[in-house]
């Protein structure tokens, strides 16, 4: 949008977004001598980043790292694009460590293989924020609910903007990029309190303001699946994509989502849905025949998985235990069937016999939102049926019933499956064995599943130094970006690495913008 003001503020550096990456941003303009203010849309902060799991991907060592984000991307990112993020993600410990300073917060350290057997998936680990002294999550970010150790990362960056005096302005909306004649990015038209207002930056602006995963329009126009309900954060409507957009910037990764299959509340009123219990990682082994599989470390054992999913008919169309459950298990469910037209696996059906209810809860519920209350697992699944999330059936007949399925096919999907546990080995999918689990002792329990999003991994294409660039490859001046934002991932995603690129990222930002000269 061409402004030539006048601009009723004046700022350095103006960062979009109170998360992960718009913190880092903050903080390492202000080191680098910009005068910085953070906006956020909310009127909370930590928008998805603080309920994220805590774990800080970082490589061991760069060249093992970058063959295997190479081959992760499939070519949809340049090589001096990932290369930076790896060196970057090598700095991440000293960084906190920095950090931690300001509150007296523990860091360490855990080894972690990737999530594919690609070349050089050993060479990662995880930074940790292990503690905080004093700290109460409850009580200082009552808005985050269900949240673990994101919280304390969170924790960490929060402090470090207050220590340094950084201004923020919550309940603050980014509108629009403001630009000259030329395209130079110059301000922003903000809102707030029912007012708009124009502010200007006069070294750059940066947009860490996340994806469009509660944006369920451009859900409608990006994704094939309908409806892919957010799990975390109303927040995160697109803001910062149709700004670039405006500005002329080119996109990418628009179809890549990290996501998973789960219920959805049964409160109406509830914008969240509820993912499937979150069970730990596992690696497959590269070019082993299917139902062959490793865990991280050989004293590792992975738990039970109490369920199988089965679709519309009542068989089978997945291994419901793919090696990184919350990023991929959406993509089974992207059948479409042209002939009866309908999506065939949508809604899936959760099946869990009564001994697999009793191992634990089938969801948990996690999200950032001050306005309404989170859904409280049962440890027996019980109350769920009282709620409607599940429904009880005395035998196989009354569960074909619930699916709508022919009676013989459902046994005849039970039976196969239970013949496979006996066996050790999941002739169809591969699902890892010692997760097997018979389905045999009624009453059953069954739930209808959907695809839930966690986050976007699109939106501006961006080069080594975030700066956005335009369709046709050339940096919009004075305009980056940091974090989900246009993230690096094309392809698979590396758990835990949308925080470290939140890191990375924001700190290569908020240096890039800060050594602009102002203009007058």
């Amino acid at each position: 949008m061409v402004y030539e003001g006048p601009f009723e503020e004046s700022f350095d550096v103006i960062v979009v977004g109170f998360g992960f990456g718009g913190a880092a941003t903050a903080i390492e303009a202000h080191d680098h001598g910009a005068r910085v203010l953070l906006i956020e849309k909310m009127p909370h902060p930590g928008g998805i980043s603080i309920c994220a799991g805590g774990g800080i991907r970082c490589a061991k060592e760069e060249h093992g790292a970058l063959e295997y984000i190479k081959a992760t991307n499939a070519g949809t990112t340049p090589d001096h694009v990932l290369r930076e993020y790896v060196r970057g993600t090598l700095e991440l410990e000293s960084w906190f460590r920095r950090l931690a300073r300001v509150n007296g917060a523990e860091i360490g350290l855990r080894d972690r293989q990737a999530n594919y057997p690609f070349p050089g998936s050993r060479s990662f680990q995880y930074v940790l924020v292990k503690s905080v002294p004093g700290f109460d999550a409850a009580s200082e970010y009552p808005h985050v609910h269900g949240a673990r150790d994101g919280v304390m990362v969170f924790k960490v960056v929060h402090d470090n903007v207050k220590f340094r005096g950084i201004e923020v302005r919550y309940d603050y909306a980014a509108e629009r990029l403001l630009t000259n004649g030329n395209g130079e990015v110059r301000g922003l038209r903000v809102s707030s309190g029912g007012r708009r207002f124009a502010l200007a930056a006069r070294r750059a602006v940066v947009l860490a303001c996340g994806g469009f995963e509660a944006d369920y329009e451009t859900q409608k126009q990006i994704c094939r699946m309908r409806f892919l309900q957010s799990v975390a954060t109303c927040a995160n409507t697109g803001d910062g994509i149709r700004m670039a957009q405006e500005a002329g910037a080119g996109l990418w990764h628009m179809w890549n989502l990290h996501a998973s299959y789960g219920f959805r509340s049964p409160d109406p009123a509830c914008p969240f849905a509820i993912r499937v219990k979150r069970l730990p990682d596992w690696t497959p082994n590269a070019g082993a025949p299917g139902g062959e599989w490793s865990t991280w470390k050989t004293s590792d054992v992975l738990p039970q998985m109490s369920w199988i999913l089965l679709d519309r008919e009542g068989r089978r169309f997945m291994n419901e235990y793919p090696p990184y459950l919350q990023d991929t298990s959406h993509r089974s469910l992207d059948v479409f069937d042209t002939v009866n037209l309908r999506f065939q696996n949508q809604p899936a059906h959760l099946v869990v016999d009564d001994e697999g209810r009793k191992l634990y809860p089938l969801g948990h519920q996690v999200f950032n939102d001050g306005a309404c209350q989170p859904y409280r697992w049962s440890q027996d699944n019980l109350r769920e049926v009282e709620t409607g999330v599940l429904r009880r059936a005395a035998s196989i007949e009354e569960l074909a019933r619930i699916i709508g399925s022919d009676p013989a096919v459902l046994d005849a999907t039970i039976k196969r499956w239970n013949r496979f546990c006996a066996e050790g080995r999941d002739a169809d999918f591969g699902r890892p064995p010692v997760s097997m689990t018979p389905v045999a002792t009624p009453p059953f329990l069954v739930g209808e599943v959907w695809p839930v999003l966690s986050n976007t991994q699109g939106g501006p294409v961006h080069d080594e130094r975030q700066r956005v660039l335009n369709s046709f490859g050339e940096p919009i001046p004075r305009l980056y970006e940091a974090g989900e934002l246009g993230s690096i991932w094309g392809h698979l995603y590396l758990g835990g690495s949308n925080l470290s690129e939140c890191f990375v990222t924001g700190r290569i930002a908020g240096r890039e913008a800060a050594r602009h000269s102002p203009w007058s």
